[in-house]
């Protein structure tokens, strides 16, 4: 028995909602393993989640601001404060990242568009399956944080988004 990709894009909704950390199935001849970001111990960014946001964001800015001679100010800055509402979205696994389903298509989402839960953003190609990778947030794009055709780690951020 094999599964074919709605079945496996299934599975890997079921999963991230699940809030089990990984899980693998092996048959005879086909094996396959999910992992979820569930423990973000090691990120400091935002999470794909439609939640507030803590003040945690403006840690990517402040090195950006380090010429300044007084380096406790950055944080109070308006830059600062101005990408501290924004919402990261992240790729949920390795892969290619793709803005839109061939290249002949039209892409997914530009900056500026605005999203909505449940729209395609973007497809991550893992193992020749293509993820249609969707929104958790409203809002708009703000920025793409990623070319067409690049490979795209485990948590990466992808999209910026402003939730306002």
């Amino acid at each position: 028995m094999s599964m074919d990709i709605k079945q496996i894009q299934d599975l890997i909704k079921f999963v991230a909602k699940s809030g089990v950390n990984e899980v693998a199935i092996e048959e005879k001849d086909f094996k396959i393993t999910i992992k979820t970001n569930q423990e973000p111990t090691y990120v400091t960014a935002t999470v794909p989640n439609p939640v507030a946001l803590p003040p945690q964001p403006v840690a990517p800015a402040a090195p950006v601001a380090t010429a300044n001679p007084t380096p406790v100010a950055p944080a109070s800055n308006a830059p600062a404060t101005e990408s501290s509402n924004l919402i990261t979205v992240k790729s949920p696994m390795i892969g290619t990242f793709y803005r839109a389903a061939g290249p002949d298509k039209p892409l997914f989402v530009n900056v500026g568009d605005e999203i909505a839960p449940g729209k395609i953003l973007c497809i991550v190609e893992a193992m020749k399956l293509f993820n249609e990778i969707e929104s958790e947030v409203s809002g708009k794009i703000v920025k793409i944080l990623v070319n067409d055709a690049q490979p795209v780690e485990f948590d990466q951020p992808l999209f910026l988004v402003d939730p306002s």
